[in-house]
């Protein structure tokens, strides 16, 4: 498994609020985590990087013995525990009341994934077949397009799509969507947060990883990607080659 992780702070922005890791843990899976912090002053950064050290850390205990289904689990429970941290953290500081973060986490053995998130950083699947997306956004205008008050393309563009409806750390408890996705040898996974794919199409992207078979420099194509066309947000890029040679890249 070849995992590769770059992120960006953007053209606009004067702090980076996205935060992301990959690990090999024992057991024979991988790890993977962006989260995309929300709050004022350092709140963002905090909840993001909160987010991704407990999550690693609760993931730390996986064995080679446990199913994907009880490994879905221990995933949900992981990003529970960093929601009760979060939440307990900012209750106690005025300073932090109300910040949060998106998160969108990856496990990972040579036959199955395991997607869990919250919020609109998203995972997708790219195969020989194309490119899948596997989250569906907990976003304002996703639940617009769903009851049909706008169209896929009026989302792109709407003046509150950046508004989640869910977050991490934002209530005491939270709903984890979870996703169980066979994969294949060569098969990639794609984890980002919204200031690529709020930027760069889905045909955009696919035809950089078609483009560039070096993970390293496909990450950073997709950096630029996001940078030329406006970079108006932090970017984040994580990828997971299925049977690759190598090792982390953080």
């Amino acid at each position: 498994m070849h995992l590769v992780s770059r992120t960006d702070i953007g053209n606009i922005r004067l702090v980076n609020e996205d935060r992301a890791v990959v690990r090999h843990v024992p057991g024979g899976w991988s790890v993977a985590v962006v989260a995309d912090g929300m709050g004022g002053q350092q709140a963002g950064d905090v909840a993001s990087q909160m987010a991704v050290d407990i999550i690693q850390r609760e993931l730390q205990r996986l064995s080679p013995e446990l199913a994907a289904d009880d490994c879905a689990e221990e995933l949900r429970r992981a990003i529970e525990v960093a929601n009760e941290n979060i939440y307990e953290f900012a209750l106690g500081r005025e300073n932090y009341h109300g910040m949060g973060t998106t998160v969108v986490s990856a496990v990972a053995n040579g036959q199955t994934a395991i997607i869990g998130h919250i919020g609109d950083s998203r995972a997708y699947l790219i195969s020989d077949a194309g490119m899948e997306q596997l989250t569906e956004d907990h976003s304002l205008v996703n639940e617009l397009v769903k009851n049909g008050h706008i169209t896929p393309e009026e989302a792109a563009h709407h003046p509150r799509r950046n508004v989640i409806i869910r977050a991490l750390g934002t209530d005491p408890t939270v709903e984890v969507d979870l996703r169980l996705v066979p994969w294949k040898a060569g098969n990639l996974l794609l984890l980002c947060s919204d200031g690529l794919h709020g930027l760069v199409d889905d045909d955009s992207i696919l035809e950089v990883v078609r483009g560039e078979p070096d993970l390293d420099r496909m990450a950073l194509r997709l950096i630029h990607s996001a940078l030329d066309a406006g970079g108006d947000d932090n970017v984040t890029v994580v990828l997971i080659k299925n049977g690759a040679e190598g090792g982390d890249r953080g």
